[in-house]
């Protein structure tokens, strides 16, 4: 899940809320959009692979 920050950059949340804080887990932070998508297709391909 990728939002945009009001300093104009991209950060990719977790999809799940974390239950002990009820927040998103912050999965890093970007300068566009297209290298937090790119992440984003990292970390679910560690998943089923990791």
């Amino acid at each position: 899940m990728i939002r945009k920050l009001p300093s104009g950059g991209y950060r990719l949340y977790s999809r799940k809320k974390n239950p002990k804080t009820g927040k998103r887990r912050n999965l890093g932070t970007f300068k566009t959009r297209a290298a937090a998508e790119k992440h984003e297709r990292e970390v679910q391909y560690f998943k089923r692979h990791g």
